[in-house]
């Protein structure tokens, strides 16, 4: 068990990464707390509309479309710590003001439309040059570790601030709620401060003469002729607009299909989280790339398990099943991007890290309106098991899209376990 820990934390043994994960850590509880208050009370200001619900979600990433290339040429070009202190203190300012107005009883819809287009703008700028910042963090040899930590650091917050939230919001409204997590908001800038810059590991950085040239267009043809980062990109580009929107479709199954309160959708949320942080940590063991074919299994298993919560008929059975959905769905996204990240030159990390996180987040604009849309005229429970066909369409077809590219072959063996396995190419030849 000590050797199990020992390894698992591993990345915890290095300083800056420690402050950077508590940081992480104490915001992210909060901005969950802000995100369940606030589906709540978009709720409550709309009188239940899903299409009102979609609105709010689809402004807070309209900012990671427009802007998140643009920030990966920043994440190239300039001192990473610093962009990060700048934008988070920039979210902080942002989420005390809109907590002001909730506390004072003035908010309106409107209000919380315009602060989720600005606080979109503030996550445009931080989350590509976090996640491209993760490498200077702890080098390489530990980056799969320290990936694996970053989710389960985030995973964990999922747990604890729905959990939290909705548990405060039944007893003492949304208001507090708000002021709670905006305190909550100022921790990475603290802990960034303390970090020793000289301890961070920055040997791929390109010469500051060709780092002013960095371009957006010169990611994008990087990505373009290289196959293993384009298929992760290509396939969770679609599951994650379709099928990965549980913020919206959980608050609408939770209040208009099961006719509960924010304590069964806080509960709905804390199912996933805990799944999700059992993904989170079953890759903190790994020491290397992770296979293709392990990502497109995890994609298929995600699409299977959506589309079982999207037909669940009892509240409890859609609890049950949300655990092993939530596996699915970090462990896919953490093998999708520890690909990606450990197949990228370091010179170009932080505009293919903004190419990643813009498929990731910016697709959640369109995704949110379409899957709204579904659930105003269709129900709650369409617009999941819906986005989980789809999902597992993408799979399939990325499996095919592989299998033809690389000249592999799948064959089922019955015995002694009936399985599907990969037979490769080389396999094919040396035979």
């Amino acid at each position: 068990m000590r050797a199990r820990l020992s390894t698992t934390f591993r990345s915890l043994t290095v300083r800056n990464y420690r402050l950077f994960a508590g940081g992480q850590l104490i915001k992210l509880i909060g901005v969950w707390m802000m995100y369940v208050a606030q589906d709540w009370l978009v709720l409550e200001l709309s009188n239940d509309s899903p299409t009102a619900l979609g609105l709010v979600t689809a402004l807070q990433f309209v900012p990671v479309m427009l802007l998140t290339l643009y920030a990966g040429t920043l994440a190239d070009r300039f001192d990473k710590r610093t962009l990060l202190m700048v934008s988070n203190g920039a979210w902080a300012v942002l989420a005390i003001m809109q907590a002001v107005l909730i506390a004072t009883g003035v908010i309106e819809l409107w209000h919380i439309m315009i602060f989720a287009g600005l606080l979109g703008v503030a996550q445009a700028i931080e989350t590509p040059v976090r996640q491209a910042f993760v490498s200077e963090l702890v080098g390489k040899p530990l980056l799969p570790n320290a990936l694996s930590l970053s989710a389960a650091t985030f995973q964990t917050a999922r747990i604890t601030g729905p959990a939290v939230a909705g548990v405060a919001i039944a007893w003492l409204g949304t208001g507090p709620v708000f002021l709670v997590s905006t305190v909550m908001a100022i921790a990475p800038v603290l802990m960034q401060a303390r970090m020793i810059p000289s301890e961070l590991h920055r040997p791929e950085l390109l010469p500051r003469d060709e780092r002013a040239e960095a371009k957006v267009v010169d990611g994008l043809r990087y990505v373009r002729t290289r196959h293993d980062l384009l298929l992760p990109m290509v396939m969770m580009f679609v599951i994650a607009m379709f099928g990965y929107n549980f913020q919206l479709t959980l608050a609408l199954l939770a209040k208009t299909v099961f006719a509960t309160g924010a304590a069964t959708f806080g509960l709905f949320n804390t199912a996933l989280a805990v799944g999700s942080l059992a993904g989170a940590l079953a890759g903190t063991a790994r020491k290397g790339r992770p296979s293709v074919y392990l990502l497109l299994a995890a994609a298929v298993a995600f699409g299977l398990l959506a589309i079982a919560v999207g037909f669940a008929p009892t509240k409890w059975l859609v609890l049950l099943l949300l655990v092993p959905t939530g596996f699915s769905t970090v462990f896919l996204g953490q093998a999708a991007n520890q690909r990606v990240q450990l197949g990228v030159d370091g010179a170009f990390r932080g505009r293919v890290m903004a190419l990643y996180v813009l498929i990731f987040l910016g697709t959640a604009p369109i995704g949110s309106m379409v899957i709204s849309w579904i659930a105003e005229n269709f129900g709650a429970a369409a617009s999941i098991w819906l986005g989980g066909v789809v999902s597992l369409l993408a799979a399939l077809a990325a499996l095919v899209w592989q299998l033809r590219h690389a000249g592999d072959r799948l064959a089922f063996q019955a015995r002694p376990m009936p399985r599907v396995r990969v037979v490769h190419a080389e396999s094919v030849v040396a035979a």
